[in-house]
C-alpha cells in the first residue's frame, strides 16, 4: 500500500482506468469558488474531477477544465444522470446538454445518480448505448445497493464497474464492499469524511495523534487500505491539499480494526431502498 501515490488509477472491469482519488463538488455553486477549487486540485495531482446534473455545475467545471488547459487523457471526469433525466429518452437527451456544459467529446465515467424503479432498464439501455458510441468511456452506478445490481443483472448485457455510495466509518458498509468486489465492481466513496461530523471522534483522534497526521487523512487512508476509491469535497485551499497528503504513512492492522469498530450504520444522506420505491429523493435531516 505504501506505494501509493496521488496519481495511482485502478483498473476497471472494462479495462479502463480511474484515479483512486477525486476531488468532489457537491454544493459547490460559485463558480469562481469552483474553478480555484478545481484548479488546486489538480496542482495537488488529482485528476479526478466528480460532478452531477444534480449540482448544477457541470458548466463551471467545464469552465475550470478549459481554463487548465490540461491534456484531455490526463483527466477523468465523472458526471451523473439526474432522477427526472432516467428512461431511455431522458439520458440520451440530458447527456447531451451535460457533454455541451462540460465542453467534452466524452465523460470517462457515467453514472445513474440513484436507482428509480420507473425506466430502471430503459435507463441502463441508454447508458450501454452512450458507452457503444464512444461518448462515454465506462457506465456506473450510484448509491445501488446489492438488490439493485443483482437486479440489474437480469437484463444488463455489460455491468456497472463502478458503484458510488455513501461510505465512512459511521458507515461501513462491509458487505457492500464485499458484495461490490465479487462482482468486479469498484466501490468509491462520496461523503468519505462523513462531512465532518466525525473528524472529533476519540478513536480517530487518537490515531490521528500517532501518525501526526489530521483525523481527515486518517480516514482517507483507511479508504486507501480497504482498496476504496474516494472523492473527498472542499472549497478550501490547504484542505484539498491535506486531502491528497495520505500516501507518505500507512495504517496499522489495530488501527485498521478500531476504524471498522466505529461503525453505527447511521446515513448522512437517503436511504437508497426508499428512494427507489418512491421513485425521488426526500426531505430528509
Amino acid at each position: 500500500m505504501s506505494n501509493f501515490n496521488i496519481g495511482t488509477r485502478v483498473k476497471l472491469a472494462d479495462g479502463n482506468e480511474m484515479p483512486i482519488q477525486g476531488l468532489g463538488v457537491y454544493k459547490m455553486t460559485d463558480e469562481q469558488q469552483l474553478i480555484n477549487s478545481v484548479k488546486t486540485a489538480y496542482n495537488t495531482g488529482y485528476r479526478l474531477f466528480d460532478t452531477a446534473q444534480m449540482y448544477k455545475n457541470e458548466a463551471a467545471v467545464g469552465q475550470a477544465l478549459k481554463e487548465l488547459g490540461a491534456d484531455r487523457k490526463e483527466i477523468f471526469v465523472t458526471t451523473k444522470i439526474d432522477e427526472e433525466n432516467q428512461g431511455y429518452d431522458g439520458v440520451m437527451k440530458s447527456f447531451e446538454e451535460s457533454l455541451k456544459k462540460l465542453q467534452l467529446d466524452y465523460v470517462d465515467l457515467l453514472l445513474v445518480h440513484w436507482p428509480i424503479h420507473q425506466h430502471f432498464f430503459e435507463t441502463w439501455r441508454a447508458f450501454e448505448q452512450l458507452k457503444a458510441e464512444g461518448l462515454v468511456k465506462s457506465i456506473g452506478t450510484s448509491n445501488y445497493g446489492m438488490l439493485h445490481l443483482e437486479y440489474l443483472k437480469t437484463k444488463a448485457n455489460e455491468m456497472p464497474v463502478v458503484d458510488q455510495i455513501e461510505n465512512h466509518p459511521y458507515l461501513s458498509q462491509e458487505s457492500m464492499l464485499e458484495f461490490n468486489r465479487e462482482n468486479n465492481i469498484v466501490t468509491q466513496a462520496w461523503a468519505p469524511l462523513g462531512r465532518g461530523r466525525i473528524f472529533d471522534d476519540p478513536t480517530l483522534v487518537q490515531i490521528a495523534n500517532a501518525h501526526q497526521k489530521s483525523t481527515a487523512q486518517v480516514i482517507l487512508r483507511w479508504h486507501l487500505q480497504r482498496g476504496n476509491s474516494f472523492i473527498p469535497k472542499s472549497v478550501h485551499e490547504n484542505r484539498i491539499v491535506e486531502n491528497g497528503s495520505i500516501y507518505d504513512f500507512e495504517l496499522t492492522d489495530e488501527e485498521m480494526s478500531l476504524i471498522a469498530g466505529m461503525n453505527k450504520n447511521t446515513r448522512i444522506s437517503q436511504e437508497p431502498e426508499m428512494v427507489y420505491e418512491i421513485g425521488h429523493q426526500y426531505p430528509h435531516g
